[in-house]
């Protein structure tokens, strides 16, 4: 198997920061500019230590800088044991983590992410009605499915949930929609996540959001787009409107 050549990796002394801070820096924007590609394994710990000439516990630093911006995932103290830059998804854990430090600090009002969750999920069922791409559709057929078994649990309930807003943001065919569907999500649901757990009537409860997602899943299969967006718009509004009484 033959090894790419990697491009050094030279590190600049820019001004007084530590020096973990400067080699993640040095690190980030080899990721950003597409010098170590999503997906692909940062050199090892020994290897970085001989190319940018710092020791190892300040690489070890500077990765544990890059995992917290959710820039890079996986490694450890093993030498041998490499960091990977991270797909998307935990990029998204970064931002949503960001966007929910916003709301906690009162920087961002929860209901004002509601409503960008509005606009976000009902522009992206509209354009999935019209697209209607095949696999995704599935996807989503199936967690009405999961949501409509008799007895479900919540935990597996709210899986499914996700799985079906995500599946339906994809199938828009926009490549936007469920990277920020997928952060405001996470953002909000630190708040409201649990409240199922917290209903009087759990069973009741699920079994009428089930009925909800199918509906908005039937106008999306049929092409109704207008439809869909306004079921999805009130489906959300009403969720968190009861929650935050």
């Amino acid at each position: 198997m033959v090894e790419k050549k990697r491009t050094p990796l030279a590190l600049r002394i820019e001004d007084r920061a530590p020096l973990s801070v400067l080699v993640s820096r040095q690190l980030r924007q080899a990721i950003m500019s597409g010098r170590v590609a999503a997906g692909a394994e940062l050199p090892s710990e020994k290897e970085l230590t001989e190319e940018l000439g710092v020791g190892r516990s300040t690489i070890r630093e500077a990765l544990r800088i890059l995992q917290a911006q959710g820039l890079v995932s996986g490694g450890d103290s093993v030498s041998t044991r490499r960091s990977r830059v991270s797909t998307h998804q935990t990029l998204n854990l970064a931002a949503a983590q960001a966007m929910e430090n916003a709301v906690r600090l009162g920087q961002v009002p929860l209901r004002d992410l509601v409503e960008l969750r509005v606009v976000i999920e009902g522009a992206s069922v509209e354009a999935a009605a019209t697209a209607a791409r095949r696999e995704a559709l599935e996807t989503a057929r199936a967690a009405v499915a999961t949501m409509r078994t008799p007895d479900v649990d919540i935990e597996t309930f709210r899986a499914a949930d996700l799985q079906f807003h995500r599946s339906l943001a994809s199938a828009s065919g926009n490549a936007a929609f469920p990277l920020v569907m997928g952060v405001l999500r996470s953002a909000i649901s630190s708040h409201l996540g649990e409240a199922l757990l917290h209903e009087p009537d759990a069973p009741a409860t699920m079994k009428r959001l089930a009925r909800e997602h199918g509906a908005i899943f039937d106008a999306v299969e049929a092409g109704d787009g207008d439809r869909a967006r306004k079921l999805m718009t009130k489906h959300i509004r009403s969720f968190y409107r009861e929650r935050d009484a």
